[in-house]
């Protein structure tokens, strides 16, 4: 099993860097395997909606969203993680995952997601209620935990003194760890579910 993380945080060590991290140690102990793409710090721009990825496959920018996306379809399991800018994710990010999540074509039905968000204070809910609508939109399932997935803290590090959020991120690894097996032993014994035309 492996789950791909995409850290949308332009801060490679940032708060949110720190919630990731959390997970990894957890992912370890139940034999999942991690990656973690940095993104939030890359020069990533917005579809333009040129159509070129209908016949191709593939993003007629290539940079990070074509090399993310073999990752993709091998991953059981994807994390997005980002700051709260304005009650939103990061604009780097949304720019990623517009052109990923459109340009790829296999599918990622039953594929697991899950997303988490760190900030200051406020506009949580918003960014995590945001990038869910990535998964829900494909058939994916999305990974709960014991609270909305997120973390507190403004300076570099300070999210790691937040005991309930990296709590939350040890339970978000723990029961996503848990659904991708599940979802995997189902495959094996039912298969996907039909899909309508």
């Amino acid at each position: 099993m492996k789950v791909l993380m995409i850290n949308g945080s332009p801060r490679a060590n940032g708060n949110t860097s720190a919630a990731l991290k959390e997970m990894v140690s957890v992912f370890a102990a139940e034999g999942v395997e991690t990656e973690i793409l940095q993104v939030g710090n890359r020069n990533v721009r917005g579809c333009t909606a040129c159509g070129s990825c209908a016949g191709t496959g593939a993003c007629v920018f290539d940079d990070i969203v074509n090399e993310a996306a073999p990752k993709f379809e091998a991953c059981d399991g994807l994390i997005l993680a980002s700051p709260v800018y304005y009650a939103s994710a990061n604009g780097t990010l949304i720019s990623f995952l517009d052109r990923l999540f459109f340009s790829t074509h296999f599918d990622k039905t039953m594929k697991v997601g899950a997303s988490v968000v760190a900030a200051r204070r406020g506009g949580l809910s918003a960014t995590f209620d945001e990038l869910n609508k990535y998964f829900t939109i494909c058939g994916m399932p999305v990974a709960s935990s014991q609270y909305w997935n997120s973390v507190h803290g403004r300076k570099e590090g300070e999210a790691v003194q937040d005991a309930e959020g990296m709590q939350t991120m040890r339970t978000l690894a723990r029961n996503m760890s848990f659904l991708m097996k599940s979802i995997a032993l189902g495959k094996e014994a039912y298969g996907l579910p039909k899909k309508e035309a």
